[in-house]
């Protein structure tokens, strides 16, 4: 599903404006990311198709995302963060 040049994109895709994205991102799609279910992984690959700031809100919980499945992977994400 996931072949070299999808994956390719999808790292390219995890190099945000922010670098507080680009720590949670990079890491996870290079460590957790091969980890996923195929469904879990288009959630991931829809997650990054949204704007900077609206992830930053989420991400740090200044505002409640409100599509299950992007709100179940930012959990997971986070729950990877090591403090």
């Amino acid at each position: 599903m996931f072949d070299n040049k999808r994956l390719g994109r999808l790292k390219w895709a995890c190099r945000r404006g922010m670098l507080e994205l680009d720590v949670l991102f990079m890491p996870f799609v290079e460590h957790g990311f091969a980890e996923l279910d195929d469904e879990k992984k288009l959630v991931f690959e829809r997650l990054l198709t949204f704007d900077d700031p609206d992830l930053y809100a989420w991400f740090m919980g200044h505002l409640a995302c409100h599509d299950d499945e992007i709100k179940a992977m930012i959990g997971h994400i986070l729950s990877r963060v090591k403090v």
